[in-house]
Formats: structure tokens, sequence, C-alpha cells
């Protein structure tokens, strides 16, 4: 393992963190990918406000996938971002990309990202097991923005 920045930790835990920040990473980035996916198809009422609000949420994924690929880096280990290795390691369904109706994208992405916040709970606890708290940190953190986005998108859902 490379040298890592990180004081108090030992080898086997800071391996198991950077395990741990790639397979949410991959999710994140898969969950990234669908957000556009859906931005770029949708179509039907209340069209311009999804597609904006999609933008943002995409926007701040990003951001949250920087932060676990740093976290990975700082730890020692070489962040998985790429296309090629979100593929190979996401955990979430596959995004169907002959979607239009704007309900059915919302319906979708709500569906993701509750799957995504979850796993993100998990790691979590998964972090605080370990006893890293700053990586517990970065996924509650991350996982209260996701939270909140799946409730963004879901509120342009009609009443039932």
């Amino acid at each position: 393992m490379p040298e890592s920045f990180v004081s108090g930790l030992d080898n086997q835990t800071q391996s198991q963190m950077i395990d741990l920040l790639n397979a949410r990473l991959a999710d994140s980035t898969d969950l990234t990918l669908a957000v556009k996916q859906a931005h770029w198809n949708i179509r039907g009422r209340g069209y311009i406000g999804v597609h904006e609000l999609l933008d943002e949420v995409a926007d701040r994924l990003r951001e949250q996938s920087d932060l676990m690929a740093e976290r990975t880096a700082i730890m020692g280990g070489h962040a998985r971002g790429t296309l090629q290795a979100a593929h190979g390691n996401t955990t979430l369904s596959p995004y169907p990309v002959e979607l239009t109706d704007i309900q059915a994208h919302i319906a979708e992405l709500v569906s993701r990202f509750k799957d995504h916040g979850a796993k993100l709970r998990q790691a979590i606890e998964q972090a605080s097991e370990a006893g890293d708290a700053d990586t517990e940190d970065l996924f509650t953190e991350v996982s209260r923005e996701v939270d909140k986005d799946a409730w963004f998108i879901g509120a342009n859902a009609p009443n039932d």
C-alpha cells in the first residue's frame, strides 16, 4: 500500500475503507449517469423544473464522488472512478435508457436514490465499526444529501 496521510489507522483498516469508498464511488458514478440519462430524455408536465433540478442533483453527486475519491487517495489507495470501474462494481439496478415519461423517470430515480442511501448507511456503520470516524462522517454527509435529493426528486411525483 502506498504512503497514507491518515494517522491512527492501521493498514488493514485503511484497506477496508478504500474498498468501501470505492464501492460507494461506483454506485455514485452510476447514479450520476442515471440522473443525466433522465435529464436528457424526460418529457411531460413539469419538464423544465425537473430538467433543471436533475442538473443540480448531478452536480451534487459529482461533488460527493469527489469526496469519496479524495478520501481514498488520502488513505494511499486508488480511486476507481472510471465508467468501466463503475460498470463492473455498481450495485444499483441498470437504468432503463428508453424512458421518456417524466413520472417513470422520477420513480426510477427515487428507487435508486433510496437504494444508494441504504448502502451509504451501511457504510456509515462499517466505518464506525472499523474505528474510522472521518470516513464515517464523510458517508454521513453524503447520506444526508442523497436523502434530500431523493425527496426533491420524489416531490415531483403526483399525490395519490
